[in-house]
C-alpha cells in the first residue's frame, strides 16, 4: 500500500514539473506527456477507487422514472443478534449440521443454522412449534445484543425506495404498532393493513471467520427463522391489490410467495391459486416485479415459476435462489448440488437465459417476463429482453454500489473498508459459444448479447467487516429498480 502512495506522489510530482516547464515544450508533446501521467496515475489507484469512479459515471437516472410505487405484501419487525450468542443463550451445545425444510425444536434451529453457516449461505425456514418459537423469540428480543428492525421483503423494499422524498411509497402487508413506528414517514399504510399484534422475525447473524463448535463461517451471512402465520398466509394480498385503484402506482412490487411454505401442501396450493387471481387483477400497463427468498419445496417453486412468472414484469433473487429454482424445474445445470465459492458467472449466464427464453415473453408464449436482476456477494448481474427496458447499465451499477454501502452501513462507498471479489476473468456461458471477458475496473459494468437477451454486469466492493446483512437483497433489487425504466408496450 505504501509503495502505491509513493508512487502517487512522484507522478503528482511529474505532473507539476510538466506544467512548470509546459511554455517550452512543444504542445504535442505536452499533450503526450500529461495523458501518459495521467493513465498512469488512474492505474496507480486501487481497483476498489478506480470502480467507484466509475460508477459515479455510470450511474445516471432514467429519463423516465417512477414517481409511485406499492409495495406489497410481507411485513414483520426483525429482531437480529448474532446467532451464537443465541445459541448458546439457549444452552444449545454445537454439533453436526443439517438442514431442515421446516424446524420444529431448538435442535432443529442449531442443527439448520450449523449447516448454512458452514457453507456461509442466506437461508430462511418456518418454525412450526409457536410455544417454543415465543419461548426463543424471547430470550432474542431480550438478549442485551438485540436490535429491532423493518422486517420482511416488501417493507425493506418499500423502505429502501422511501429514502428517495420524490417517490410516494405505499406498503401492505401486516403492519403492528411496533413495526409502524419504525417505518419512514414517506410510506403510507392503509387503515385495513394495520392488525393489533406485530410479526417478529429472528435475523441470525455470523461474520466471516466466526466459529460455532467445529463449524467456520467462510463468509459473513445470516440465518432467519420464524412462525409467522399472517405473512404465511398471504392474509394482506386481496387487501393490496384492491387499494391499487385508488393508489395509482408506477410500479408494483410483490414478495412474501415463500412465506406460504410453512402451509399444508393442499393449504398452499389452494392459496397460490387465489394468489395468481388477485394478481391478474392488477392493470397489466403497471410493471410488477417479483423478490423471490429461500425455499425448500421444489414442487412449490415450480408451481411459482409456471404460475407466477408469467404474471411479472420482473424477478429479483441470489445464487441460492437461482440455483434452487433450476434444480425444481430440470433447467441447465440443475445435477449442480451447491455453488463452490464465487458463483460461475459462466452458469448463472446460461440459467437466466433459460428462464427468459423458457418463460418470459415470446411471440408464442403469454408472458410479461422481460427481466431479471440476480445478485451474488461478489457481482450482480441484470439480464433483459430486448426492448423492454432500458438504463440497465445504470441499474445494474446502483444496485452494487448499494451493496457496499449498505454492507458497511456507510452513505458512500469508503474503499478502504472494501474488496474487489469479482473475478477478474469469466465465460459467460458453458452452453453455447461463449466470450471470454477481462474485468476492468475502469470500465466494471460489462455488456453481452444473446439470441434477443441483454445481460449488465458488475462487479461488487464487497464490506470487508460488514455491520448488517439482513435487507441486502431488498436493498439491491430496490435500488436496480429505482434506476430502471420501464418502456411502454
Amino acid at each position: 500500500m505504501w509503495q502505491r502512495s509513493v508512487c502517487v506522489g512522484l507522478l503528482a510530482l511529474a505532473l507539476g514539473y510538466l506544467c512548470v516547464l509546459g511554455p517550452e515544450l512543444p504542445p504535442a508533446a505536452l499533450r503526450q506527456l500529461s495523458a501518459s501521467l495521467l493513465g498512469t496515475l488512474r492505474r496507480a489507484r486501487s481497483l476498489e477507487a478506480r470502480t467507484v469512479a466509475a460508477w459515479q459515471a455510470a450511474i445516471v437516472r432514467p429519463a423516465r422514472g417512477w414517481a409511485r410505487v406499492a409495495v406489497g405484501v410481507n411485513a414483520c419487525v426483525d429482531v437480529v443478534l448474532s446467532g451464537v450468542k443465541l445459541l448458546e443463550a439457549l444452552g444449545l451445545e454445537p454439533g453436526d449440521g443439517k438442514d431442515h425444510a421446516v424446524l420444529s425444536s431448538g435442535q432443529d434451529l442449531g442443527e439448520a443454522f450449523s449447516h448454512f453457516m458452514q457453507r456461509g449461505a442466506a437461508a430462511e425456514r418456518f418454525f412450526s412449534d409457536a410455544a417454543a418459537f415465543q419461548d426463543i423469540a424471547r430470550t432474542a428480543s431480550e438478549h442485551p445484543a438485540a436490535q429491532l428492525y423493518v422486517g420482511g421483503n416488501a417493507a425493506l423494499i418499500g423502505q429502501k425506495l422511501a429514502t428517495n422524498p420524490d417517490l410516494k411509497i405505499l406498503l401492505c402487508g401486516p403492519v403492528g404498532p411496533r413495526l409502524h413506528e419504525l417505518l419512514d414517514d414517506n410510506v403510507v399504510v392503509p387503515p385495513e393493513s394495520m392488525q393489533e399484534r406485530d410479526e417478529f422475525h429472528l435475523i441470525l447473524e455470523y461474520q466471516a471467520g466466526e466459529e460455532w463448535g467445529q463449524v467456520k463461517a467462510p463468509t459473513a451471512n445470516r440465518f432467519i427463522f420464524s412462525h409467522d402465520l399472517s405473512n404465511g398466509a398471504l392474509n394482506m394480498l386481496e387487501v393490496f391489490v384492491s387499494s391499487l385503484d385508488e393508489f395509482q402506482p408506477d410500479l408494483v412490487v410483490l414478495s412474501g410467495l415463500h412465506m406460504m411454505e410453512g402451509q399444508s401442501k393442499e393449504a398452499r396450493q389452494r392459496r397460490l391459486m387465489e394468489a395468481v387471481a388477485s394478481i391478474s387483477d392488477i392493470p397489466t400497463d403497471i410493471p410488477i416485479h417479483l423478490e423471490l427468498a429461500s425455499m425448500t419445496d421444489q414442487d412449490f417453486m415450480s408451481n411459482i415459476m409456471h404460475q407466477v412468472f408469467p404474471l411479472v414484469n420482473s424477478i429479483g433473487l441470489n445464487e441460492q435462489e437461482l440455483l434452487f429454482l433450476t434444480q425444481a424445474a430440470s433447467g441447465p445445470h440443475a445435477s449442480l448440488g451447491s455453488w463452490s465459492g464465487i458463483p460461475d458467472v459462466g452458469v448463472v449466464s446460461d440459467i437466466l437465459f433459460w428462464i427468459l427464453k423458457e418463460h418470459g415473453r415470446a411471440a408464442e408464449r403469454a408472458s410479461d417476463l422481460t427481466r431479471i436482476h440476480f445478485h451474488t456477494l461478489a457481482y450482480h448481474i441484470l439480464a433483459t429482453v430486448d426492448g423492454h427496458w432500458g438504463n440497465q447499465a445504470a441499474a445494474v451499477a446502483a444496485g452494487a454500489r448499494a451493496a457496499g454501502t449498505q454492507a458497511c452501513a456507510t452513505d458512500t462507498i469508503d474503499t478502504s473498508r472494501v474488496l474487489l471479489k469479482a473475478p477478474r476473468e469469466f465465460l459467460t456461458s458453458h452452453t453455447e459459444a461463449p466470450a471470454k471477458i477481462s474485468l476492468n475496473p475502469d470500465e466494471p459494468v460489462v455488456h453481452w448479447h444473446r439470441e434477443g437477451i441483454s445481460f449488465h454486469f458488475s462487479p461488487v466492493l464487497v464490506c470487508k467487516d460488514p455491520v448488517r446483512t439482513v435487507g441486502l437483497g431488498d436493498a439491491i433489487s430496490a435500488e436496480g429498480l429505482l434506476y430502471s425504466e420501464a418502456y411502454p408496450q
